[in-house]
């Protein structure tokens, strides 16, 4: 039967905990869908995945119109002895036919520069072997993961701050709630000294040190209620949302600890994948500063028309075919500097990779012990808790019989208030902790 009703409340609190889940789950949804900063960097992403698009149609063919349209008049001429070369054998054959078919002929001048000449073109060109284009293409591949983990990143660390500011909202509202219980507890020995002293049983000392322990406790309760005020402005603020907007309060947080999962690689983090696509990136810039030893190959092909007086016909049209190389092999060193400055950059990412990696993991083993710490403080505060609730029942039940002094009830009244804070307190921290490492190993999945 025991165990029966001991799995009913194990069914029964992972409910309840779930449920609480999926309110600071849509609170971390509306967060991440309305912060600013993300949709500028989504906006980012979108332009480099255009980016990435036309570095890829920069292998295709590309198709341009040329028209050229030329009038001359002027300029260098060409001789051209065609009545020298010509006439005297028209002469003879007019001679022999006894007719005039075949007349004498000018000399030319021939003009260089064609006039009243047009040329009209589709020019077809495709690259054939070109490493520029290639690395410019790794290059935009890069960058958009490059820039897609520096949006999770963004993410990642948003869902901690909400996460972080959610708890400590719901740790302040707890602290005004357990002043709330230290008025009644005030309250009451207010009540109890008055008909104490009423049947001079006590002094008026004793009724103005508990007048003024509500006094106190009323400012400490105005304090928390200020701080949980801030709180909720911050988380609020972190949501993009009106300051004073109300906070949904999930009370099941206040049932158990935080759980956290300790076999997640710090290999999942945003930084440790950024550094390994910056080191691909310093790479691609070393191969891009090579590639101008490298020759470029392009081939291109030409329909067109082209004729004097507009004519267009089958004389007019031509189609012309070509391959083109560029190889540069002297630029004044240009290229060499810029090699020697990719390989230098080369050498500072991995330098910069192995801190950061190490600074990562001292990050993560820095969280699970904080955690751990966390949890055993809220162990010994709920013992003590447990502790101070029976001593301050105790000695309330002998002031009430006159066998306790009055500053034994304060003392074991305030040890009870400060215990239940404490494990308040501790309770939320491992909370915050727990988001701490689920920060620490990017556990969270969005």
């Amino acid at each position: 039967m025991n165990a029966k009703l001991l799995i009913s409340f194990t069914l029964f609190m992972s409910v309840l905990f779930a449920s609480g889940q999926k309110i600071l789950d849509a609170y971390i949804k509306d967060g991440l869908s309305n912060n600013q900063s993300i949709q500028r960097q989504e906006l980012g992403l979108e332009k480099n995945l255009f980016a990435l698009k036309e570095a890829k149609s920069l292998f295709y063919p590309k198709v341009t119109f040329l028209a050229d349209y030329f009038l001359a008049d002027g300029g260098r001429t060409v001789d051209f002895p065609a009545g020298d070369l010509l006439n005297s054998v028209y002469s003879s054959l007019n001679q022999l036919t006894s007719s005039n078919r075949f007349p004498q002929l000018q000399n030319q001048q021939i003009l260089l520069n064609p006039n009243n000449f047009y040329d009209a073109r589709f020019r077809t060109t495709v690259p054939l072997y070109n490493k520029e284009l290639s690395f410019n293409k790794k290059l935009k591949q890069e960058q958009i993961q490059l820039q897609t983990f520096e949006l999770n990143l963004f993410k990642r660390e948003l869902v901690k701050e909400i996460k972080v500011a959610y708890f400590a909202y719901l740790q302040s509202v707890q602290a005004v709630k357990i002043y709330d219980n230290a008025l009644l507890l005030v309250l009451e020995s207010k009540r109890v000294n008055e008909s104490l002293f009423k049947n001079d049983k006590v002094n008026r000392t004793a009724l103005i040190r508990a007048q003024n322990e509500v006094i106190k406790y009323e400012t400490l309760k105005s304090t928390a209620q200020l701080q949980s005020s801030s709180a909720r402005s911050y988380f609020n603020f972190l949501l993009n949302r009106d300051l004073d907007e109300v906070i949904q309060v999930d009370s099941n947080y206040h049932l158990q600890v935080a759980s956290i999962t300790l076999d997640t690689t710090i290999q999942l983090r945003e930084e440790i994948q950024k550094l390994s696509i910056a080191e691909k990136i310093s790479k691609d810039l070393t191969g891009l500063a090579k590639s101008w030893q490298m020759p470029k190959i392009n081939t291109f092909i030409d329909l067109g028309s082209q004729g004097f007086d507009g004519k267009f016909d089958n004389n007019s049209r031509y189609y012309f075919i070509g391959l083109s190389l560029q190889w540069d092999l002297f630029n004044s060193k240009k290229s060499q500097y810029a090699i020697q400055q990719a390989t230098i950059n080369e050498k500072i990412q991995r330098t910069e990779s192995d801190y950061i990696d190490n600074q990562i993991r001292l990050q993560y083993s820095t969280a699970i012990y904080n955690y751990k710490s966390a949890l055993e403080n809220y162990k010994a505060s709920v013992i003590n808790l447990k502790t101070a609730r029976i001593y301050y029942s105790d000695i309330l039940k002998l002031y009430k019989e006159g066998q306790a002094l009055f500053i034994e009830l304060i003392d074991a009244q305030n040890q009870l208030i400060q215990i239940e804070l404490q494990v308040n307190i501790s309770l939320y921290e491992t909370y915050i902790k727990a988001a701490l490492v689920e920060r620490a190993n990017a556990s969270y999945q969005f």
